[in-house]
């Protein structure tokens, strides 16, 4: 049926392929809804999807694919601005949407289909190439408006047969998570994953930490988050046992889209006695590295690279760090066949972001250890501080500030000094708002632990730390205040 779907292309029609607030669809009722919308969108082209987290997403984008066109998922929480150049950009042909959800005038110009997941179709067998697009995913942006990227269908396949073969996932696995859907993790790791394995996949539409116990206590193998997400898991797991019990019961716990901090690994490992795997990718690039099943789930790291992915680090010179000593900072680097071919009427963007001989520059600053494992140490842009001649990760310092019993939250940046070059900033939202830890108290605690270079300058305190819906912390809103 689709080189892209497992379980679609199996014979197990009446297995639950996906569920969503009690309600569910087998193999066999998601290839009719979905053939119904792959016969409306035929071949080629654009399609856009409001990607709410309901059935009619997974509905919509399968059909889309099934059709051999492109998705575009469009987060329903964006600006009226940043949807009207998403729609300008991309030009999709229509919109489809769940009946009944309200869509913004800057989608007003789109016709619009309202995808029944009642309704029943052959699939059409349209001819594909695996460098079809399959999503157009667009970027955060932070540095300007966003930018569409160009996943193709072998970036997919690659991405998910690596995960596989990293963690061991199969049919039988049963993964919940409560991700949002316009974005690659909850809707390409979160929902065709599991239909690429042939397994089944339980949104819970809004997270909780008692959604995710009842899912794994009623046989969810796999749980996918944020480290939002566990971090209320860990705040949870002292006065909620049934919580510790369930994940203790689970196959694999995997988090992603950015940093865990080990002070929330070290304290449901306590808990539960089970670790937190950690994985790394980007729109661009789907999956680049994870720890494996069967490896070392080390606090902290991101693993090594995935089967058919190159990764190498790189000096601000281009020079290639050769030895893995742990140490040596540098700008990640990755080829693959799991790469974006580029973002979508931006062959100046494109260009910018792959080296002459292939490679695609992640902006990423990372060591790795002599083992291979990687340890991400921020973003080249808002994470790296040069100070006093050293280039010093901003999240060792997040990590150490979390392990301090006066710190709720911390982010660290850096901003010009005289002196040093560059000073580093933490921002802090203190345990206690009434008696919040001092610049020197943090300054020795974080020299204690790492080395007396890495220790901030300045503290400043917050009531909350802005983050974007992946739980991301949002460092330009702190600096640019």
């Amino acid at each position: 049926m689709s080189s892209l779907f497992g379980g679609l292309d199996g014979g197990a029609r009446e297995r639950v392929a996906v569920r969503f607030d009690g309600r569910s669809l087998t193999y066999g009722g998601l290839a009719g809804a979905a053939g119904v919308v792959a016969r409306r969108v035929g071949r080629g082209g654009r399609v856009a999807v409001w990607a709410t987290p309901g059935m009619e997403t997974v509905v919509a984008v399968v059909g889309v694919l099934l059709a051999g066109s492109a998705a575009v998922p469009l987060n329903p929480k964006s600006g009226e601005k940043e949807l009207a150049h998403i729609v300008s950009d991309s030009a999709p042909s229509l919109v489809l949407a769940a009946p009944g959800a309200r869509l913004p005038g800057a989608l007003g110009g789109l016709e619009r289909v309202d995808v029944d997941v009642e309704a029943r179709a052959e699939v059409p067998q349209p001819e594909v190439s695996e460098e079809d697009p399959a999503l157009v995913v667009y970027t955060s942006g932070t540095t300007g408006p966003p930018k569409g990227a160009v996943l193709p269908r072998r970036a997919l396949t690659a991405t998910l047969d690596a995960l596989a073969d990293a963690w061991q996932w199969t049919e039988a696995d049963v993964l919940v998570h409560g991700l949002p859907l316009f974005h690659v993790h909850g809707l390409v790791l979160g929902v065709l994953g599991p239909l690429r394995r042939g397994g089944s996949v339980r949104h819970l539409g809004r997270f909780s930490t008692e959604g995710v116990a009842r899912a794994l206590t009623d046989g969810a193998t796999m749980f996918f988050g944020v480290p939002t997400m566990y971090h209320r898991i860990a705040e949870a797991l002292p006065d909620d046992p049934g919580l510790a019990e369930a994940l203790r019961g689970a196959r694999l716990l995997v988090s992603g889209s950015a940093a865990l901090p080990v002070h929330d690994h070290e304290r449901i490992a306590a808990a539960t006695g089970r670790r937190v795997v950690e994985r790394y990718g980007m729109t661009e690039t789907l999956m680049n590295t994870s720890v494996r099943a069967d490896g070392e789930p080390r606090a902290g790291t991101v693993g090594v690279p995935l089967p058919g992915v190159e990764l190498r680090l790189v000096e601000e010179d281009g020079t290639e760090i050769a030895g893995l000593d742990g140490e040596s900072v540098g700008e990640i680097q990755v080829r693959g066949p799991n790469l974006f071919t580029g973002y979508l009427n931006r062959p100046d963007a494109t260009a910018a972001a792959f080296t002459a001989d292939g490679w695609f520059r992640t902006g990423d600053m990372a060591v790795r250890e002599p083992d291979g494992y990687v340890r991400i140490v921020g973003r080249k842009a808002t994470d790296l501080i040069k100070s006093g001649g050293y280039k010093i990760g901003a999240g060792e310092i997040e990590n150490a500030l979390l392990e301090h019993p006066g710190v709720r939250e911390a982010a660290v940046t850096g901003e010009p000094d005289a002196d040093l070059g560059e000073r580093i900033v933490a921002w802090i939202v203190p345990a206690d708002p009434g008696n919040p830890p001092g610049t020197e108290e943090l300054a020795d605690h974080v020299a204690r632990r790492l080395a007396p270079h890495k220790r901030p300058r300045v503290v400043r305190h917050l009531d909350v730390l802005p983050r974007n819906d992946m739980g991301k912390i949002m460092k330009r809103a702190l600096t640019d205040a």
